[in-house]
């Protein structure tokens, strides 16, 4: 605008300069043909006599006026000329500069815009469903359909595990989706032949699996906020435990807390202290900051007086696996913790279990030592263990959770377990539909009623060993019929970077 401006006032500048030499150059013209009249008269009186000099003299004049007009045309012509030349090459020359004063214009592309050279990232979605494709790929959801995702997870339909079609309406399809499509409605309303009953009633319930490690990932630390898990969970929850089903229907599992505990929990949700459950967790042997990490998540159950669920094994009973596998545990805790024996036998002879457990399961195991890491048998052993004392923490934990669902009609469990424990669906979350149907022969419970959402997931917990989060286990022609993705769901507090991110789907 200050160009603009400087540029107007040269131009008039100019403008009076070439005024001021246009009347100039006029009263010179004024004087000159004033002399010449003089001269022209001083003739005319010295020879009276002679007309061919005084019609002659005559003539002149007005040829001498045209002569003048003239002149002043094209002076000015030129002065306008030149100022506006001048004009445009200031115009050109100078750059434009943006302050209060100026005005944007709404028909300027916004690619052309300037932002004063800052770096503005491409917004990117939160919350993504990890299609089950071959590989498995990433479909974004916009943050106006996450609370409609989870409230669907709340009402008990789980999610499904075929892969995502975008199915829209078309000229092909239009009377078909009419049609056909309010004849389904009707007849699940009432309750017709064929309607959909598989997601209702007595013999089904939900369950829900939050994932995360409480360790403040980028994306939770981006978040600006203390613990970004936890409250992110709490989030999650208040959208899932929204629909009217979930009134005194609803638990939270808590996988770090051993059962022993389960009469502290109980007090704390019936209004006691948070002091009383801290100090009593404490004595129970439970990781203190563990427990302050879930700790948002206490206060929201406490809030809404859902029960809260002690899933794991006892700490003394892990140690006595650890140092001797599941045949030194006494018998009588064992079957507290194994419902299903047979089930639990003949899963590890499952082709997809023992991919999980060579893809996943063993990539946590550490040996205990140096010198037992140099011994091939003695790590051969401790491995062994490791393997009894995880596969004892999974199914304790999904018995817990079947057994207080079996019992309630459309139950929803939501369970905070870390990322290892549910990733590729073969921990605690892959249990759950055996284990149900064994203790409910006329159990709906499969695969699709279980939902797995992993927190704030970063490369090094999918175990990638790039940038680049893993999606699947089983990528090999001869794992394809096995292969399993990461999760159902991938949720973060902030926008994740774009690298981490692979086989990215329009959003949705």
């Amino acid at each position: 605008m200050p160009s603009v401006l400087s540029s107007i006032s040269s131009l008039l500048l100019v403008v009076a300069s070439c005024r001021q030499s246009v009347e100039a150059f006029s009263s010179s013209s004024n004087r000159r043909q004033l002399v010449s009249h003089q001269i022209c008269n001083s003739a005319l009186f010295a020879s009276r006599d002679d007309g061919n000099n005084s019609d002659e003299d005559d003539n002149s004049r007005p040829i001498q006026n045209n002569n003048s007009q003239i002149n002043r045309r094209e002076a000015l012509r030129s002065a306008l000329t030149g100022a506006a030349l001048a004009t445009s090459s200031t115009l050109i020359t100078q750059p434009s500069t943006a302050n209060a004063l100026s005005l944007p214009n709404p028909f300027t592309p916004a690619y052309t815009q300037s932002n004063n050279g800052r770096y503005i990232p491409g917004k990117r979605c939160t919350a993504y469903l990890v299609d089950t494709t071959i590989p498995p790929s990433l479909i974004p959801y916009r943050a106006s359909r996450e609370a409609a995702i989870l409230k669907n997870l709340g009402m008990g339909y789980g999610t499904s595990k075929a892969p995502f079609i975008e199915d829209d309406i078309t000229l092909n399809n239009m009377m078909n989706k009419a049609v056909f499509g309010s004849i389904s409605a009707v007849n699940n309303a009432v309750g017709g032949a064929g309607a959909d009953l598989a997601r209702k009633g007595e013999n089904y319930q939900s369950f829900i699996f939050l994932g995360a490690n409480f360790d403040d990932t980028f994306t939770a630390a981006t978040a600006g906020e203390e613990g970004g898990d936890a409250q992110l969970a709490v989030g999650l929850l208040e959208d899932i435990c929204k629909p009217k089903e979930r009134i005194g229907n609803t638990a939270i599992g808590l996988s770090f807390c051993p059962q022993g505990c389960q009469e502290l929990l109980d007090q704390y949700v019936n209004g006691g202290s948070e002091n009383a459950l801290l100090e009593g967790l404490k004595g129970k042997g439970v990781d203190e900051q563990l427990t302050m990490a879930h700790l948002p998540i206490l206060r929201f159950a406490q809030k809404k007086r859902f029960p809260l669920l002690a899933l794991a094994p006892e700490l003394q009973d892990l140690d006595t696996v650890r140092k001797g596998g599941l045949q030194s545990l006494d018998p009588e805790k064992r079957e507290t913790y194994v419902a299903d024996a047979q089930g639990f036998i003949a899963l590890t002879q499952d082709p997809r279990f023992k991919l999980y457990t060579e893809k996943s399961l063993f990539k946590d195991f550490r040996p205990s030592s140096a010198a037992v890491a140099s011994d091939e048998a003695a790590s051969k052993a401790e491995q062994g263990n490791y393997f009894a004392e995880k596969i004892l923490v999974h199914e304790a934990c999904a018995t817990c959770i079947s057994k207080w669902a079996a019992s309630r009609p459309n139950a929803l469990v939501v369970t905070i377990a870390p990322i290892p424990d549910v990733r590729f669906l073969g921990g605690i979350n892959g249990r759950v539909p055996r284990i149900s149907q064994f203790l409910n022969k006329d159990s709906l419970v499969d695969d699709e009623a279980v939902t797995t959402i992993l927190l704030n997931p970063n490369a090094k917990e999918t175990l990638s060993e790039s940038k680049w989060l893993r999606l699947e286990i089983g990528t090999s022609p001869g794992n394809w019929a096995y292969q399993t993705k990461v999760a159902d769901y991938l949720w973060f507090s902030s926008m994740p970077k774009v690298n981490m991110l692979p086989r990215m789907m329009n959003e949705q």
